[in-house]
């Protein structure tokens, strides 16, 4: 039995050069533009669907949907009030995103360790579920990948046993108020199988397949005494993050047929604000400042782990301390980058992975605890963060469109979105 992330891990791992900037890389040369840390203060504490302190919680109706692998169970529990727009010279909140890609439990305990995380300090995260995460490998040859044999995989299935633990976290994830989105399938990186080379209409099969595969757990798995996952996969679905960060040209206009509304595929952003491309919001990785080092990374674990260890996931643990307070450091330098100025959005993402003694999970703990509750911070999925650009007034997103990396707005935010 392969671990979930091998094969995950080494799809991402392509070879790292300093400031080589290939995509799932993210080295580029550039400058680091870090300002010092700012005060703590209160957090966004705005949330529908929780009871009141020491009253008992109404119990939801559950309504079976399909095989009742999933259910309705009403609105979901534990999100931000309603969002509403900026007011005329208003400071914009500073949105980051902690991402998870493939969000499978494989009794390293990584999952619950960042929901509790997460509850702590009234984060709100989006997990990439893997449909094959909740096939069993008996069943393998369900799974029809594209320009790929029958039941093929570069990541492993999952035991029966962790199956059942990530159907248990990704549960009670939903029901924490964090979203579910996709990392696809098979995770296919390389030849002439790569995820880069499929059509639309082969994105198509394989969200299909994804969605199937969650949908119908129950039936794929006969699993009767477990709860169904609480919500209407498609309604919930509404963006995701592709294997290595490929694919995504041919995914869009699937994408957009979807319903979708964001896509989190894109390698090598800029911490600037976003747009849309062919209709959905376009949230890409982003280059974050590298400590140390003269060009940017992308802000993504692996990819810190690629410049530092040359893709190895088991380095010689002298190196750990170093290479954990520089990737703790690049992402805190990229928070501070945006919320002293142009307040972009911060977009992190990570694996349930613990390669080089779990130091890229230490990491992102320790960036989380430093970031949460600072003034005007809000930790949202990324569903909750195109919900409040959706409402925002066109001209505004503009503006703050215009203001380029590392700068701040000219005399202020109240003079810059006045007149917006």
């Amino acid at each position: 039995m392969r671990a979930v992330g091998r094969r995950h891990a080494l799809g991402l791992g392509l070879a790292v050069a300093a400031g080589a900037g290939l995509a799932g890389c993210g080295a580029t040369e550039s400058g680091s533009g870090a300002a010092p840390p700012p005060s703590r203060a209160g957090r966004d504490t705005g949330r529908e669907g929780s009871a009141p302190h020491g009253a008992q919680p109404k119990r939801p109706v559950v309504r079976p949907i399909g095989d009742g692998s999933t259910a309705y169970t009403g609105q979901q529990p534990r999100q931000p009030a309603k969002p509403v727009p900026l007011e005329p010279g208003q400071t914009p909140p500073q949105f980051v995103v902690f991402s998870w890609d493939g969000a499978g439990e494989v009794g390293n305990g990584l999952f619950p360790r960042f929901l509790k995380l997460a509850e702590e300090h009234d984060a709100r995260m989006t997990f990439f579920l893997s449909g094959l995460y909740l096939l069993p490998e008996s069943k393998k040859r369900m799974y029809r990948p594209p320009n790929n044999g029958v039941g093929a995989s570069d990541i492993g299935y999952l035991t029966d046993g962790h199956i059942k633990e990530t159907l248990k976290y990704v549960r009670q994830a939903w029901l924490e108020g964090h979203e579910i989105g996709t990392h696809f399938n098979g995770h296919f990186c390389a030849g002439t199988g790569s995820v880069a080379n499929w059509t639309s209409a082969q994105w198509q099969s394989e969200i299909d397949q994804a969605v199937s595969f969650v949908k119908e757990w129950r039936t794929n798995t006969g699993w009767s005494d477990l709860p169904p996952l609480p919500f209407d996969y498609d309604k919930e679905l509404v963006g995701g993050r592709t294997p290595c960060l490929l694919g995504r040209t041919n995914l869009l206009p699937t994408a957009r047929d979807l319903g979708w509304r964001y896509d989190a595929s894109s390698p090598g952003g800029l911490q600037r604000w976003p747009g849309r491309r062919l209709g959905l919001w376009d949230l890409p990785l982003q280059q974050i400042p590298f400590p140390g080092r003269s060009f940017e990374v992308l802000s993504m674990d692996y990819n810190i782990l690629a410049n530092q260890s040359k893709n190895s996931t088991k380095a010689p643990s002298h190196n750990y301390p170093g290479w954990r307070a520089q990737a703790t450091e690049a992402y805190l330098a990229g928070f501070r980058r945006a919320y002293e100025t142009n307040r972009a959005p911060l977009f992190i993402g990570n694996h349930f992975e613990e390669w080089n003694g779990g130091i890229y999970m230490d990491a992102v703990e320790a960036a989380l605890k430093h970031i949460a509750g600072k003034k005007d911070v809000r930790l949202v999925s990324f569903r909750q963060f195109v919900d409040w650009l959706d409402v925002q007034d066109p001209a505004v997103l503009a503006k703050l469109r215009g203001l380029e990396v590392g700068q701040l707005p000219a005399g202020g935010w109240k003079h810059h979105l006045a007149t917006a």
